[in-house]
This record gives C-alpha cells, sequence and structure tokens, in this order.
C-alpha cells in the first residue's frame, strides 16, 4: 500500500503507455528544470552522461516502455512500472535482474519540495541516468542478488548500504565531491545539504556504513564518499554476509538525529 493514500498508481493502456495530464506534465518540467539548476554543477560525470543519453528532458512525463528499450540497448538494464510501493523480495529481484521499480504517479503541486513516497521524478530523474553506467549496474543487480539469498534478519542492514550510495551515495571526481543517489539528484534541498558543510561527509567505509542508522524522512546528517563506481561494485564481491555480523556484533553508531516521532 501507498504511504500517502490520496496518491494512485496509474495503469498502462494495452500499448504500455501511461496517461499524464497537462498539469502532471507541467509539474514534471518544473522539477526538471528547478533541479538541473543545482545539478549542472553537483552531478557526477556518469549521471549528467546518462540523462543525455536517456535523452531525458523537461518536456513530459517519460514513457516507462521508452525509457526500458533505451537502457536495454545502452547497458541492458531497464525499468518496470509498479504500483508504488513493492515487497522487498520482488524489489530485491528486479535489481538482480538490472531491472529498477518505477512507481508511475507524480507528486502535486503541494508536494513538490518533499514526498515520502518516491515517484516517478524520483525513480526516474533520480535512478535512471545512473542505470547507463556498467559498473553501477554490476552493484545493482550484485546487490539484488544478494539480498535475496541472505538470511532475513541481516538485510536491514544490507539495505544501509543500498541507502548510503544508490539512495544518497556521494563520489570524488577530479579532486571534488560530486553527487550521484538519486535521493540527492531529486532533492533540491537535499543536494543544497549535501553540498554544503552542514552535514558530514566521510570517506566510504563498509563497516562505518553498515553500522549507521538512517531516517528516510529528514535531510541526511550524513553521507559516504565513494571513489568510483568499479570499486563501489568490487564491494559485492566481499564475504558480505560476515562483514554484517561484524557491524551488527560491534552495535550502531551514535545517531546524528533525534528519534522518528
Amino acid at each position: 500500500m501507498p504511504l500517502n493514500p490520496t496518491y494512485e498508481s496509474k495503469t498502462p493502456d494495452a500499448e504500455g503507455v501511461y496517461s499524464y495530464s497537462a498539469d502532471e506534465n507541467a509539474v514534471w518540467a518544473e522539477l526538471f528544470d528547478r533541479q538541473m539548476v543545482n545539478l549542472k554543477r553537483h552531478a557526477c560525470r556518469a549521471y549528467l552522461q546518462g540523462q543525455t543519453a536517456l535523452n531525458l528532458t523537461a518536456d513530459a512525463v517519460p514513457q516507462v516502455k521508452d525509457l526500458n528499450a533505451r537502457l536495454n540497448k545502452i547497458s541492458g538494464a531497464g525499468v518496470k512500472g509498479v504500483a508504488a510501493l513493492i515487497p522487498q523480495d520482488e524489489f530485491s529481484t528486479l535489481l538482480s535482474e538490472r531491472r529498477f521499480p518505477v512507481a508511475t504517479f507524480i507528486r502535486r503541486r503541494e508536494d513538490m519540495d518533499y514526498l515520502e513516497e518516491p515517484d516517478i521524478f524520483h525513480e526516474v530523474f533520480g535512478h535512471a541516468p545512473m542505470l547507463t553506467d556498467e559498473s553501477f549496474c554490476r552493484f545493482m543487480e550484485r546487490f539484488g542478488t544478494l539480498a535475496l539469498s541472505l538470511d532475513p534478519p541481516l538485510l536491514p542492514h544490507l539495505f544501509r548500504l543500498f541507502w548510503f550510495t544508490v539512495e544518497f551515495g556521494l563520489i570524488r571526481e577530479d579532486g571534488e565531491i560530486k553527487a550521484f543517489g538519486a535521493g540527492i539528484m531529486s532533492s533540491p534541498s537535499e543536494v543544497a545539504h549535501a553540498m554544503s558543510g552542514n552535514a558530514q561527509r566521510l570517506p566510504f567505509d563498509l563497516e562505518t556504513v553498515l553500522r549507521t542508522p538512517y531516517r528516510i524522512d529528514i535531510l541526511q546528517p550524513v553521507y559516504f564518499v565513494i571513489d568510483s563506481f568499479e570499486g563501489l561494485a568490487d564491494i559485492m564481491s566481499s564475504d558480505l554476509p560476515s562483514a554484517i555480523q561484524q557491524a551488527i556484533a560491534l552495535g550502531d553508531r551514535d545517531a546524528q538525529f533525534d528519534a522518528a516521532a
């Protein structure tokens, strides 16, 4: 079920086309143009190149089937329209197949700045460009495969790795820190916060990541900076179950936020 019951997932027609109103397309355009002002300076190369390769523009909400076809040609990755939030095993199965789930509704104007549940702007604008990068896709595929095989008690810690990379990751590029996580790419307030001096930006360390708690409904107080997407993919070849068990044994780092109300 959606976190916000006032939103409903769209259903495609017989040709796989989702219908968006003029106002919904206008919301996409406004979000796109507003965010690109920030990302031209702060996005990593792979993201900007991916956006160009996918021909993402402000013109209209992209169609899932068109995006899927382009990704298939570029990296063998893809996207699938889904009914908002999906079970973890379905999510992980899609990742293991190099496919990313896409919620097909778009936020309304009253939720322009923040929507707790991911919409198509977050999914497509935030995630899809990175699916053109082979190393990033390899990380995603291996992550999904591991998630499907891991003992359930270890999954929350594994998904911390996803949170601090795929959703809120930073990368060091030519001596500068750039963003690639979709939660940063799709949020004006998050990208400004991540690039300011108001948040911790720590070198990526697997043990530290696995021991760092997070909240989904606040600006992140800490981000982790990877050195390369190749190195990120290589992490999935390590003994992650043992690393997670070690992190659990050591206990969480002190939370940098208040407990949720």
